[in-house]
């Protein structure tokens, strides 16, 4: 029980919901609502089909490359601490984003599907995991699904949390998760070096 809260909590902290949420809105405001939400629908279950692929496909992928599940664990939390510091120090070019991603087309599989919910960082992380913890695919799943179901959640009710938050609010919400991601993301890496060197 305690792997698949911590895997979730990690997974939603990466897929970022909150942070995603300005874009999302961005994206799809000259739609109407109903249409909003069913390409929104749409779009996460393209997301989740091509996140659980990486899911299974992951541990092949790194025993293939022949890595250890150290150099696994100390890399992951290099990636996640990275990511972790854009969350709480976003770059010009990082808030530029929305303003450059933005389309007035209806959007299919690029940019929400990939690479906002499923990105790189996401998709690597997905593969870490699955090569950490061969044996535990199902609960891997588990929070993986979890963390799909809460980002869908805040995705569709995203006007009343801009609402509610205002963009601001969100802004530091985003820097709290990415507090958070520091920590899990330290962990991470420590627990790869205590294994490196048998402490």
């Amino acid at each position: 029980m305690k792997e698949i809260i911590s895997v979730t909590i990690l997974l939603i902290l990466i897929m970022d919901p909150l942070g995603n949420l300005p874009i999302f809105m961005s994206i799809l405001k000259h739609l109407e609502p109903q249409r909003r939400k069913k390409i929104l629908i749409r779009e996460m279950m393209i997301a989740l089909l091509i996140m659980l692929l990486f899911l299974f496909a992951g541990e092949k992928i790194l025993i293939f490359l022949n890595l250890r599940a150290e150099t696994v664990s100390v890399s992951g939390g290099i990636i996640l601490f990275l990511i972790a510091i854009k969350m709480i120090f976003p770059t010009y070019e990082s808030k530029k984003k929305s303003g450059n991603i933005i389309k007035r087309e209806e959007p299919f599989l690029v940019p929400l599907a990939i690479p906002l919910v499923a990105g790189p960082s996401l998709l690597a992380t997905l593969m870490l995991l699955s090569h950490q913890y061969p044996k535990k695919i199902l609960y891997l799943i588990g929070s993986l699904l979890i963390a799909w179901m809460i980002t869908v959640v805040i995705l569709l009710l995203s006007d009343i949390f801009l609402r509610l938050f205002g963009s601001k609010g969100v802004n530091a919400l985003e820097r709290l998760m990415g507090l958070i991601l520091i920590m899990l993301s330290t962990q991470m890496f420590l627990d790869g070096i205590k294994s490196w060197f048998y402490i």
